[in-house]
């Protein structure tokens, strides 16, 4: 026993005798070190915590009238109320449903820069569980229309005499593709579905199968039309409600060539040159 703790006894008195600089302290400068690291990198997070706060709430504040991401330069909104019941359009607005809609009303040209309030134009909307529908009602003073032509058939170039149409885009991540419905005063037809990544960007192939009427008022020089357009043809099985989709409606009016017709929108396009400006579509929302 004796024999194992004297060289035990013996390294403890080596160890005594050892200055104190031949083993530096290094365990306080690294704790010390280590503190101040941790202390640098949350002051650092605290940082980047509050910039990025900072950008959100710019960005929130911008994004009240349009987010930051969103190609929309429009903000014009109509609301689209539900109804349990369809119908056959006939061009009657007298009817309930038209009563309690929201309408939207404009008389300016495309570009806002002039209103024609001889061409003064409302527009109301409503859905059920399988369509959209849409009323026009158009003031006019005289009617510009294709005579003694078959209704029934679809009119290529319909645009070029008096009609009312809308844009729709039930997708509005997909900028460029919507469709587009057109009548005439005279009850004359288009239905396209446009895509404006494509040469041509318009398809008159496609066929929606929509229903419409009008009815033309002579003493009170007002005309009338009803669509109705089913949701599958626009690739959406149902709407939801709450939802949002983009639209814009038209109106081309008046005798003569482009440069004495009136060309309305709902939303303004200061271009002035197209009614083909998807961006500047407005806005649609179902209500239920």
């Amino acid at each position: 026993m004796f024999a194992l703790w004297i060289p035990a006894l013996a390294l403890a008195l080596l160890l005594a005798r050892v200055p104190q600089n031949r083993f530096p302290a290094r365990a306080a400068p690294l704790e010390k070190s280590a503190t101040e690291a941790v202390e640098r990198n949350q002051a650092f997070l605290q940082l980047v915590s509050r910039s990025e706060k900072t950008y959100r709430l710019s960005a929130e504040v911008a994004g009240r009238a349009m987010t930051e991401t969103s190609p929309y330069t429009s903000d014009v909104r109509i609301d689209s109320k539900f109804s349990s019941d369809d119908f056959v359009p006939d061009g009657n607005l007298g009817k309930k449903v038209w009563r309690k809609a929201e309408w939207v009303k404009f008389d300016h040209e495309m570009s806002g820069r002039r209103a024609f309030p001889e061409a003064e134009t409302k527009v109301a909307s409503f859905w059920t569980a399988s369509q959209v529908y849409f009323a026009f009602w158009c003031r006019y003073t005289s009617l510009n229309i294709y005579e003694g032509e078959d209704a029934i058939k679809e009119r290529w170039e319909l645009w070029n005499r008096d009609v009312v149409e809308v844009f729709i885009n039930p997708q509005p991540e997909r900028v460029n593709h919507y469709y587009e419905f057109e009548v005439s005063p005279n009850n004359q037809w288009i239905d396209l579905e446009i895509d404006k990544d494509k040469d041509p960007f318009n398809d008159a192939t496609w066929d929606s199968s929509f229903e419409h009427a009008t009815r033309i008022d002579p003493q009170k020089r007002v005309w009338t039309c009803e669509m109705r357009i089913p949701l599958r043809s626009l690739g959406v099985p149902a709407i939801n409600p709450n939802s949002e989709w983009r639209v814009n409606f038209y109106r081309a009016d008046g005798p003569g060539d482009d440069s004495q017709r009136r060309f309305i929108s709902w939303s303004t396009i200061p271009e002035g040159t197209s009614f083909h400006v998807p961006t500047r579509f407005g806005r649609i929302g179902f209500v239920k």
